[in-house]
């Protein structure tokens, strides 16, 4: 539905970042035919403008674990729309960019989880794919600064923008955080990105309280296994994860969309500090 036909977030506005490809584009796309005005954030000024152009929307570059990158990019945000009613902190990383033996050792992590479902003895540290020994200190602290500190640094000026100086806002406002079931359950080999999954989601309810008689709204959402680039290194473990999966296969982007979509719209009204978790039933948190 249009803006025109007066979708679901028609009138609003809406960044989101790392909004280039994957979750973030998916959402994107879903918040335009809602009816939002959208700004999609990446790194790179080229993508950024390419996923926002079809969209109607607008690309601003900027790296959001630097916090004066941010505060330049809110600059140009308040420059060329002036206003913000959502925000979406959706960039991330993995943790395997860049490293060119994750499959090898995603392969064999698989191998030998198939073989110990088939009742093989197999030696528990054989079916991770790392130990925290092994975590160097610049991998541990480029995770925290993207997820963590980049939340941190979105929300707060996203805040400085959207909040008046006394009293509450005119209309419903809403920070949307993307963390993960890697945050809410952990996982043996992952202990960098489950903690800064797990650190949002006590930001978002922290956030929450702080803005909830603000007409603010903060809530998350800690997606499943969803088929997207980032999981592509994981291809191996897939048939594993389907078959733990009570739904029985991984999901969509649209999963993810769909869920950001309700909780940006007044439909959601009533709805602050929560964590919504399409996951296909991997894991059942409440």
């Amino acid at each position: 539905m249009s803006s025109a036909e007066g979708g679901r977030l028609a009138g609003k506005t809406a960044l989101i970042t790392g909004g280039a490809r994957g979750l973030g584009a998916a959402i994107a796309t879903r918040f335009a035919e809602a009816g939002a005005k959208i700004i999609i954030n990446d790194l790179n000024q080229e993508a950024a403008t390419s996923a926002a152009e079809p969209l109607g929307g607008i690309g601003l570059a900027g790296d959001v674990s630097n916090a004066a990158a941010v505060t330049e990019m809110f600059a140009q945000l308040r420059k060329q729309v002036g206003a913000l009613d959502i925000l979406v902190n959706n960039a991330g990383i993995s943790g395997l960019e860049g490293d060119n033996e994750a499959r090898e050792r995603i392969q064999k992590v698989a191998e030998n989880a198939t073989r110990a479902a088939q009742g093989e003895a197999i030696d528990p540290t054989d079916l991770q794919l790392s130990l925290l020994t092994e975590q160097s200190d610049e991998g541990w602290h480029r995770m925290m600064g993207i997820h963590v500190n980049g939340t941190f640094h979105c929300s707060r000026e996203a805040l400085r923008l959207m909040l008046p100086e006394r009293g509450p806002r005119e209309r419903d406002g809403c920070i949307i955080n993307l963390s993960s079931i890697m945050g809410t359950f952990g996982r043996a080999g992952g202990t960098a990105y489950c903690t800064a999954k797990a650190a949002i989601l006590g930001f978002t309810r922290a956030l929450a309280h702080e803005t909830a008689a603000r007409k603010l709204r903060v809530n998350a959402i800690a997606p499943g296994w969803i088929a997207t680039a980032m999981t592509d290194p994981l291809a191996p473990m897939h048939p594993i994860l389907e078959a733990q999966t009570p739904q029985g296969h991984l999901g969509e982007p649209d999963d993810i969309a769909w869920a950001a979509v309700y909780l940006a719209s007044e439909e959601a009204k009533f709805v602050t500090g929560q964590t919504l978790s399409p996951n296909g039933g991997w894991y059942m948190s409440q």
